[in-house]
C-alpha cells in the first residue's frame, strides 16, 4: 500500500477543511433563511381572497430565504396600526388601504375618493404609472415602507340591515353606516349621505346584530366571508369604491434583501395580487345570487345620482386640494 506523499497528505487535508467550511457556509445559509421571518398583520381573516393569495403565492414565493408568518383577524396589531408598528420596526409588512396612507400623505386620499377607480384592470395601471412613483417614493421617505402591489379588495357596496329601499343618497339620510375610523373613510361615508360611524372590522358583526349601527360598505365576497349576511336585509349595489389594499413591506427589510432576494419578493408579491384578484372578481360574479337565495334584496340604486353627489362632495372638499396637479386626469387616461 503507498503511503501518501506529504505535500499530498497537505493537499488532502486543506481539501477537507474547505468542504467543512463550504458545508458550515451552508448550513449556515439555510439557518438564515429559516430564521428570516416576514410577519404580516391585517384585519381579513384566513378564509380572504387576500389572505389566501398571500398564503398560497406569496410564501412560497419567499420561501427560499423568509418564512411567511401571517397573523389574520388583526390578532397581532390592531386595524390602522400596522403601519406605525413597521416604522417602529415591530412589524414587516401589511396590507395598507389608501385611507391609511393619506393619513399620513394626504395626496393618498385621491385612492379612497368615491368612483375614482373604474375597475381592477384600471386599479393595478394606475399603480404601475409613472404618476404614482413620486407617491412612492413619499412613502418610502416618510413612512419607511415599500409598497410592493395593490391588491384588488373588489368593488364595496351598501348593506344595510334596515328595509327601506335605497336609491339616492337622500335616502341615506340618518342612516348610521358603519365606516372605518380614519378621515377619508368618513367623508366617503358623508358623501355617500349617510352619517358615517367609526368602528373596527372586527366589531362590525356585533354592532349589526344589536342596532348599534344600521349597516356597513364592503365587497361582496367580504360581506359573505363576515358572515353579514346573517344579520342584514339588503345589498345596494352602488359600485362606490373599487377598493384596494397595497401589499407593503419594512423598507429596512426590503433594503437587507440581496438584488436576487427583492426580484423574487417583487414576483412573488405581483403573482399574489393577480392570483387574488382573478379569484376575486370570480366571487363578486356568483354572489349576488348567494345573497338573494339567502333573503337579503339585492338590487342597483340610481347610480348616476350617486357618483354625482359623490363626486361633487370631493371635488368642493379640502381632500381634492391636495391632489397632485394633473393627477386626476393621468389617472382617467389610463
Amino acid at each position: 500500500m503507498k503511503l501518501l506523499s506529504r505535500s499530498s497528505a497537505s493537499w488532502l487535508s486543506n481539501v477537507t477543511k474547505a468542504t467543512t467550511l463550504a458545508i458550515a457556509m451552508l448550513s449556515v445559509t439555510a439557518a438564515s433563511a429559516a430564521d428570516m421571518k416576514l410577519r404580516l398583520s391585517a384585519p381579513s381573516s384566513e378564509t380572504d381572497q387576500r389572505a389566501i393569495a398571500l398564503t398560497e403565492v406569496f410564501g412560497p414565493g419567499v420561501a427560499s430565504f423568509a418564512e411567511f408568518e401571517p397573523h389574520w383577524n388583526a390578532s397581532l396589531f390592531k386595524q390602522g396600526t400596522e403601519l406605525e408598528a413597521i416604522a417602529r420596526g415591530n412589524l414587516d409588512m401589511a396590507m395598507a388601504s389608501a385611507q391609511e396612507l393619506a393619513e399620513f400623505i394626504p395626496a393618498f386620499s385621491i385612492f379612497a375618493a368615491g368612483y375614482m377607480h373604474r375597475d381592477a384592470d384600471h386599479q393595478v395601471a394606475v399603480f404601475n404609472s409613472d404618476a404614482m412613483d413620486p407617491l412612492k417614493e413619499e412613502v418610502e421617505d416618510l413612512l419607511g415602507v415599500k409598497l410592493l402591489s395593490v391588491i384588488y379588495l373588489g368593488r364595496r357596496q351598501l348593506n344595510l340591515r334596515t328595509d327601506e329601499e335605497v336609491k339616492t343618497p337622500a335616502d341615506l339620510a340618518g342612516v348610521k353606516l358603519r365606516m372605518p375610523g380614519s378621515d377619508s373613510w368618513q367623508f366617503l361615508g358623508k358623501a355617500l349621505g349617510a352619517n358615517p360611524t367609526p368602528m373596527a372590522f372586527t366589531e362590525v358583526y356585533t354592532a349589526l346584530q344589536t342596532g348599534a349601527v344600521d349597516g356597513q360598505d364592503n365587497p361582496l365576497p367580504t360581506d359573505k366571508d363576515a358572515k353579514f349576511y346573517e344579520v342584514t336585509k339588503q345589498i345596494v349595489l352602488t359600485n362606490h369604491l373599487v377598493d384596494l389594499n397595497y401589499l407593503a413591506v419594512s423598507k429596512k427589510v426590503w433594503d437587507d434583501l440581496t438584488p436576487e432576494q427583492q426580484t423574487q419578493m417583487q414576483k412573488a408579491a405581483d403573482d399574489a395580487a393577480a392570483y387574488g384578484r382573478k379569484n376575486q372578481l370570480a366571487l363578486e360574479a356568483e354572489l349576488v345570487d348567494f345573497f338573494r337565495e339567502q333573503g337579503l334584496k339585492v338590487y342597483e340604486p340610481n347610480l348616476e345620482a350617486f357618483r354625482s353627489h359623490v363626486q361633487k362632495a370631493y371635488l368642493e372638499s379640502e381632500f381634492s386640494e391636495s391632489w397632485p396637479e394633473g393627477m386626476v386626469e393621468n389617472i382617467n387616461n389610463l
